[in-house]
């Protein structure tokens, strides 16, 4: 009888076992579903909530897209640091040539002609004495194409630019009126400040520059912009109410011809 009692006592305690085996799996399984359920109700990843929020001017592509992408992109944004510090540099040498040791771009032209004809000049006629053959000037001719393209390509912009000034000349948006206006007036106080060449050879240096900055910055830009923004929303609501408002429209549209 004893010997009976200790032959069922390991099979009361194997199976104990696998009951508390069965427990802990069903345990372990509700956990990890549970921690599974956990993560999927998490939010996504930073990047994804900054991809997903107000950018600046609403922008929804990336900069190097917004700047037509291609290799004007590749050199506004520094991604061959040689070529864009070439392009730089070249631009510098080109402002301080005209600007200030004021040199003339016709005078330039004219010395450059110069110099390479009396270059070519002096060879063709020194291979006769040295025995050498002539140099070989190729005989270049431009394309059609480019240029077609080309100005394609600045009528559509042209007629672009048209049909904005007739809208905002015809008075039906009074905010993009006052926008034009406020930046022809600055762009007028701006051009009394410094001649064509200069203004140019800083919008050149600025879009090298404030497009690399602000893809290296743009969640902080960002941020500022949209405060700034609905500041000035703010501010337009006030000045709309106070000022824009009782401004006369023109004649009254339910008004009826005598």
């Amino acid at each position: 009888m004893a010997e009976h009692e200790y032959m069922e006592e390991p099979t009361h305690v194997a199976e104990s076992e696998s009951m508390m085996d069965k427990i802990k799996d069903k345990i372990h399984g509700h956990d990890s579903s549970s921690s599974s359920d956990s993560d999927n109700d998490k939010p996504s990843s930073p990047t994804a909530i900054k991809s997903s929020g107000n950018r600046l001017f609403g922008r929804q592509k990336p900069v190097h897209k917004v700047l037509g992408g291609g290799k004007p992109a590749d050199v506004f944004l520094w991604r061959n640091k040689k070529i864009s510090g070439s392009v730089l540099v070249g631009a510098t040498g080109v402002w301080v040539l005209f600007e200030l040791l004021e040199y003339h771009l016709l005078t330039l032209v004219c010395h450059c002609l110069i110099l390479s004809l009396a270059i070519l000049f002096v060879w063709a006629n020194a291979t006769t004495f040295i025995n050498k053959s002539a140099p070989n000037i190729p005989d270049l001719r431009l394309p059609e194409d480019p240029f077609l393209q080309f100005a394609a390509a600045l009528r559509i912009e042209v007629n672009c630019v048209l049909s904005v000034l007739r809208d905002i000349a015809s008075g039906r948006d009074l905010k993009k009126f006052l926008a034009v206006i406020a930046g022809l007036w600055v762009l007028s106080i701006v051009g009394g400040w410094c001649n064509f060449m200069t203004l140019f050879y800083i919008v050149f240096v600025l879009l090298h520059t404030v497009p690399v900055l602000y893809e290296k910055y743009e969640d902080q830009v960002d941020s500022f912009a949209e405060k700034a923004m609905h500041e000035a929303k703010k501010q337009y609501v006030v000045f709309d109410s106070k000022v824009l408002s009782k401004i006369p429209r023109g004649p009254l549209k339910g008004k009826k011809k005598a």
